[in-house]
């Protein structure tokens, strides 16, 4: 019997141990002496946690390393010592491999002591991933910070990011993971930011790793309301949670045993919400007649009741929600009940604050491509660096990206690799950018073949492959209409048709080949003499009427009478002396026509632009060929080698959205702006079912709404736009474009264009005129707000607050209820634009009728709905 005891009890002792081994060996620990040399020991112990610290190098491709200034070294120990700084690039990132949907404690710090002699502190921004953590200010926090959190990586790959914000320049001294449990510090939603983490000792000192498992920082904190009790016995701490047995063994009570037990602060942020982990332990041996028992309060709200702690055993109390604070006053306590005795105790107290990473990171695949792009030919950019599509301003060089909705991953459109020292064969994993619609290799060193995947791309509708040393032949899939390809200017690519396809059974017949002999020298002479002449335009031009590449339609060249050339423009613009403004096209310039009749708004295709011939070209051909009082009229266009142009009549009032700003000082009253809204309603409506074919505009918002010098409205920007069946979809599925927040929700995950989208972006642009909000308030979308909003029945609340409640209530209802019907998430409960202008009109002569006297600025001309085209 006592030999079986022994062994049991020397299996229970190993066991322990294995255990103990385990969470102390530092598996999937990541501590990083960030900025410690090449040359010094990597990875080392340090000697007070014990834990094993390595340089950053191998993680992060760009930055300098430095060191703190030796006089200070004395107050820091490594790996404090030494730091990674960034005076390059405005985004540096850590790639770190983590399990994907496991919770990781992440904790950075950042200790300046003027490393560089400037005694200059930085201040800049940490993001992770797509999202910002938090603002690191080293002005306020001289003697250095640190930022943790705990996280659960999305993906395979975590990327932590300084950011720069200012003139300063972003450091980093060290960098910490630690995989974690999942089944504790859980949340609704959003990871947790690390605030309060307190053990109950008088004289402890800072415990960590090895005391804590998982390296949690512990400090101690004691009040001087606070009576400190203690045990030597051994506490049991294994709930999951794992609070050190240390931290457990000290705790507060209240000194006076009637009072409660209190922990306040102040929050400076009213928004914020907090998740609370309060760690109890019942460490004194109780007599028979005592008894510990308490209710655990958040600002005065019981949140557990009727608490008795184990004894030598432990509770973690938490909240299961994320609470707030009332009056900007947060307030814990410990309440004993009518039953106890005794006073409630605390050991050890944990408090974070609820942190939203609501922007996607790009789709994963698209991540892998663009990496699998960037090792094929060697590319080292400095801002190639987090994630390649948000946010939008730290966004890749090269690349454009669809990101409709924040919850959806984005994915990338637009690749521009162009004058970049390519060599080689045209990578494969472009192929696995599934959504590219534009591809620019041109003026590389790229060689082989025309690759038939390119063909496979269906969303691909203009590839640049010019300037290269590509040969073989253009593969057949490539010639399908809708599809742009350049290749001039790759003497070795064939491109003839007998290049591309095999000739079938030969068969003589000597006049045809006489004339098709005669044919050919005839051409090769025509190309030499242009050569000798250097007359490449006229060899371009030659060169885009052969089979394989687009050609201009009728509609587009037969213009002449409107078309400019680019020294007219010159004058029109004097030399493009007066800016309008900006757009995804390019600059606009104010202008007049060279017989001085009409001033005219110039707008030139930058050569940076994501837009191109393939949007300048469709604005052309629509606006020839089609005229309303509510659409812009074009008075001409510039195509003349690289120079675009589009020159429009001029609307001095500038755009809709500017004024519904504010910025001028000029507000619009409620009835123009129903007016403006049917004007605009109109010219879509004409759009939809005047044009022929019919036309979506898929660009539908406030920024594209032109007002005349009367306020007339006209829209404006057909780059995007594109015809449609009557009364159904596109027959194809069309690639994804518009304005984030304006677009149709159906339209993107679907890929079927049809008018009811149109029908949404104005929806949008109607709830930005009744309420002058936001279309995207960080995550809230304005259908959202307006929705909650009228849940609560009162309009005073969503109208814009410059309108200062001079407006028809009926109408201002009636245009909100069309508007939120407009922008139902299903297309076909929306209205057709022919409904929303019936609507218009009786939303504004509902307040004619009301008030005979009310002035309309401008007279609606409504005597032609559906002019014919012209």
């Amino acid at each position: 019997m006592e030999g079986s005891l022994g062994l049991l009890l020397v299996l229970i002792e190993t066991l322990a141990i294995i255990h103990l081994v385990q969470a102390q060996d530092q598996r999937g620990f990541i501590s990083l002496d960030c900025g410690l040399p090449a040359n010094e020991t990597s990875p080392y112990k340090e000697t007070t946690t014990g834990l094993w610290f390595s340089s950053d190098e191998s993680l992060i491709q760009s930055g300098k390393t430095g060191r703190i200034q030796a006089n200070r070294e004395s107050g820091f120990k490594k790996p404090y010592t030494t730091l990674r700084y960034f005076p390059d690039g405005n985004r540096n990132c850590y790639n770190l491999s983590v399990e994907k949907g496991k919770k990781h404690l992440i904790r950075a710090y950042f200790i300046y002591e003027n490393y560089d002699g400037q005694n200059i502190n930085p201040v800049f921004d940490l993001y992770i991933g797509p999202n910002i953590w938090a603002t690191i200010d080293l002005e306020k926090l001289v003697n250095g910070t640190q930022s943790e959190m705990l996280h659960v990586p999305t993906s395979n790959s975590l990327q932590i990011c300084l950011v720069k914000t200012g003139r300063t320049t972003p450091l980093i001294s060290t960098l910490e993971l630690r995989p974690m449990g999942n089944d504790t510090y859980n949340t609704k939603s959003g990871s947790l930011s690390y605030f309060i983490r307190s053990y109950h000792s008088k004289s402890g000192s800072t415990l960590r790793y090895m005391t804590d498992v998982y390296d949690r920082l512990w400090l101690p904190f004691f009040m001087k309301e606070w009576t400190q009790i203690s045990t030597g016995l051994k506490v049991r701490n294994s709930n999951g949670y794992d609070p050190p047995e240390v931290a457990l063994a000290t705790a507060a009570v209240p000194t006076n045993a009637s009072a409660p037990l209190t922990i306040e602060w102040t929050n400076l942020r009213p928004d914020d919400q907090y998740y609370y982990y309060a760690h109890i332990s019942e460490i004194q041996d109780l007599q028979e007649n005592e008894t510990r028992e308490f209710n655990v309060m958040w600002n005065g709200e019981v949140s557990y009741a009727s608490l008795t702690p184990q004894r030598l055993g432990l509770h973690t109390i938490s909240n299961n929600s994320p609470i707030t604070c009332k009056g900007g006053k947060c307030s814990f306590q410990l309440i004993r009940t009518n039953n106890s005795t005794l006073p409630p105790l605390l050991n050890a107290f944990e408090v974070y604050t609820v942190i939203h990473f609501p922007q996607s990171e790009t789709e994963e695949t698209n991540v892998v491509a663009m990496r699998n792009i960037e090792t094929t030919y060697g590319l080292s950019r400095i801002n190639w660096q987090g994630d390649p599509c948000v946010p939008q301003q730290l966004r890749w060089d090269g690349l454009n990206c669809i990101n409709t909705f924040l919850s959806v991953p984005p994915k990338i459109t637009a690749l521009n690799l162009s004058s970049s020292g390519l060599t080689g064969n045209i990578a494969a994993a472009i192929q696995d950018l599934t959504l590219l619609e534009k591809l620019d290799l041109s003026n590389n060193n790229l060689t082989g073949e025309v690759p038939e995947f390119l063909g496979n791309m269906k969303s691909l509708l203009f590839i640049n492959l010019s300037g290269n040393d590509i040969n073989g032949s253009i593969p057949q899939s490539l010639q399908r209409k809708g599809l742009e390809l350049l290749v001039e200017g790759n003497p070795k690519l064939c491109l003839s048709d007998s290049c591309r396809k095999p000739p079938k059974k030969k068969v003589l017949i000597p006049i045809f080949a006489s004339v098709a002999s005669a044919t050919i020298v005839i051409a090769v002479m025509v190309i030499l003499l242009l050569l000798k002449s250097k007359k490449s335009t006229y060899l371009q031009g030659l060169v885009q009427l052969l089979p394989w590449t687009p050609t201009v339609d009728d509609t587009f060249a037969n213009k002449k009478s409107r078309r400019f050339t680019y020294s007219e423009v010159l004058k029109m613009t004097n030399n493009f002396q007066n800016v309008l403004g900006r757009g995804g096209f390019g600059m606009v310039y104010h202008g007049t026509t060279l017989n001085g009749s009409q001033e005219v708004a110039v707008k030139l295709l930058s050569q940076s632009s994501t837009q191109g011939y393939k949007e300048f070209k469709a604005e052309v051909d629509l606006l020839l060929r089609v005229h309303h009082t509510n659409l812009v009229s074009l008075v001409g266009y510039c195509y003349e080698g690289d120079h675009l142009g589009l020159i429009y009549e001029y609307l001095p009032n500038g755009d809709l959205k500017q004024h519904l700003s504010g910025k001028d000082g000029c507000i619009i009253n409620w009835s123009i702006r129903l007016r403006i809204a049917l004007e605009a309603a109109l010219g879509l409506e004409y759009l939809h079912i005047g044009c022929t074919p019919p036309m979506v505009h898929r660009d539908v918002k406030t920024a594209n709404i032109l007002l005349d010098e009367n306020l007339k409205a006209k829209l404006a920007d057909f780059g995007l736009s594109r015809s449609f069946q009557v009364g159904g979809e596109s027959q194809d599925a069309t690639a994804v474009v518009g304005t984030f927040g304006y677009l149709d929700p159906e339209y993107y995950h679907e890929r079927r264009l049809c008018e009811k989208s149109d029908v949404y972006s104005f929806g949008i642009v109607l709830l930005e005129m009744i309420t002058n909000q936001p279309v995207i308030n960080q995550t809230l979308h304005i259908t959202q707000w307006v929705g909650f909003k009228m849940n609560q029945g009162d309009i005073t609340e969503i109208m814009d607050p410059n309108l200062g409640k001079d407006y028809d209530s009926n109408s201002a209802w009636r245009a909100l209820e069309l508007a939120m019907s407009c922008a139902n998430p299903s297309s076909s409960k929306r209205p057709s634009m022919s409904k929303v202008v019936n609507e218009l009109h009786e939303c504004i002569e509902g307040i004619s009728s009301k008030n005979p006297s009310l002035e309309m600025t401008t007279i609606l001309d409504t005597s032609s709905v559906l002019p014919l085209a012209r």
